[in-house]
């Protein structure tokens, strides 16, 4: 039997960062996983789709091709070709993980953990079974597709993520149920590919975490392409039917809209986007009497359970599920084994929750950090907005890419910084000068004052803090 000072329970972005992190630190390292390394995010999530997003942004680019000055034939995408690049690419990147793993020697083994008492699990992997012991144990499980009632996923009709994105023919009709991140993304993905999208949401607005004003300007982008984008409805049902389709069946669809009326349409595909659930069934938690929230398990400050040797971080505790968050939590988790917060109080600072940046990767982007406009009217907070429209922007002439802005909101004596929110070209990429201002308490002031380089989308953010201060020069 194999005994170790951490194992790792999964190697999403939080998993495998967190036992890199916990060797370092010295401590003996093993990190279980069933699948294959780099988790949901690297092989099935953030980064194949991103792969796609960028073949069928740049498909978008080709077609507009003579507003630049270029001449060329119609350009159309090679769907298997488009797909089996978005695998490669997440392939390779599975390769450095294996390449991480070896370098800080962690020990990799494969298989399906259970826990058996809260210092050993059970690892099953092809009929074969070990045992491993550690001292302590981060679970990292992440989370999976969340099927609704009466929409289940049968993996061929009603697609979840992962057969989202390797079907090898491209729908000609796709409806997509949820318009959060996941489903705008791939909405933006399947229109560009030439597929008629219907995209459905049950709030008021699609991207619903995010401003109401910034995710307007997606609206316009995505109806402006010929989407069919409905909010505020509520699916009832899907059943495969009969249909004229190469497959000779599709998805009938039921929804009602906010008026009260029923439409029912038959799809070729449908993708499920409503959200996801934790893995946290059948590892065996209820065994050792871990405690959860609903399928999230409940953790402190230092990421540790309610049963000492065992901790938690990703998807699987009630915190928000993104890579960045998890990674972070994985740091922090390990270093929490180790350090005190007597000796190293810097390692103990708690992640604020409130400066968590938000990055949808549709066309035009969506970043954001902190409340929104309708947050902080519900909060009661007083408040100014500064906004700054990129069609006034000299770089995003020259790009062709106008659509957009950055919108601050600030309060309080000192203008503190209370939310950013940026749509546009590169929004994901400018978000993070906003974040480290934030986060280290920079006031609009700061912001304002400070020489941004000329031409760049980045200076959008200067002149929206300048706008708070009615010191906008540009607009």
């Amino acid at each position: 039997m194999s005994r170790y000072h951490v194992v790792v329970i999964g190697s999403g972005p939080g998993g495998y960062v967190a036992a890199i992190r916990a060797a370092q630190l010295g401590f003996q390292t093993a990190i279980i996983e069933r699948e294959s390394l780099g988790g949901i995010c690297l092989n099935w999530g953030c980064i194949p789709t991103k792969a796609l997003l960028t073949s069928a942004h740049l498909l978008e680019h080709m077609k507009h091709a003579v507003d630049f000055g270029i001449k060329s034939a119609a350009p159309e995408a090679d769907f298997k070709a488009v797909i089996a690049r978005s695998r490669q690419v997440a392939a390779d990147m599975a390769k450095g993980i294996e390449y991480l793993m070896n370098k800080n020697k962690i020990t990799v083994i494969r298989g399906t953990a259970t826990f058996l008492d809260r210092f050993k699990v059970k690892v099953e992997n092809q009929g074969q079974t070990q045992e491993v012991e550690s001292d302590r144990f981060i679970v990292a499980t992440g989370a999976r597709a969340r099927a609704l009632p009466g929409v289940p996923i049968d993996g061929e009709y009603v697609m979840g993520y992962r057969q989202a994105m390797s079907i090898t023919e491209r729908p000609s009709t796709l409806c997509i149920l949820g318009a959060g991140a996941i489903g705008v993304e791939f909405a933006d993905f399947y229109a560009s590919m030439g597929t008629r999208v219907t995209l459905l949401e049950a709030m008021d607005h699609i991207l619903p975490q995010e401003d109401d004003e910034i995710a307007a300007v997606v609206l316009r982008s995505f109806q402006k392409r010929g989407m069919d984008v409905q909010a505020k409805v509520r699916v009832s049902g899907a059943e495969i039917v009969a249909a004229d389709f190469p497959s000779k069946k599709g998805v009938r669809v039921t929804w009602q809209t906010s008026d009260g009326k029923t439409e029912a349409v038959t799809f070729e595909r449908m993708l499920s986007a409503a959200g996801v659930a934790a893995n946290t069934d059948n590892l065996g938690l209820e065994t050792i009497g871990v405690r959860l929230q609903r399928d999230r398990i409940v953790v402190d400050d230092h990421y540790r359970t309610n049963v000492e040797s065992i901790y938690a971080i990703g998807d699987c505790i009630p915190t928000a599920s993104l890579a960045h968050v998890a990674s972070m939590e994985g740091i922090k988790a390990a270093e929490g084994m180790k350090f005190t917060r007597a000796s190293h109080h810097e390692h103990f600072l708690p992640i604020n929750y409130d400066w968590i940046p938000s990055c949808t990767y549709c066309h035009p982007e969506v970043a954001s950090i902190g409340k929104t406009e309708k947050k902080l009217k519900e909060e009661g907070i007083t408040y100014k907005k500064g906004i700054f429209p990129f069609r006034a922007s000299g770089r995003a002439r020259a790009t062709g890419e106008m659509d957009g802005m950055v919108k601050v909101l600030a309060g309080g004596e000192y203008n503190q910084i209370l939310g950013v929110h940026i749509v546009g070209e590169g929004a994901t990429e400018i978000i993070s000068g906003p974040m480290l201002g934030a986060a280290n308490e920079l006031t609009v002031e700061n912001f304002a004052r400070t020489m941004h380089a000329h031409p760049t989308f980045s200076e959008g953010v200067m002149e929206a803090m300048a706008a708070v201060l009615g010191e906008a020069v540009n607009i």
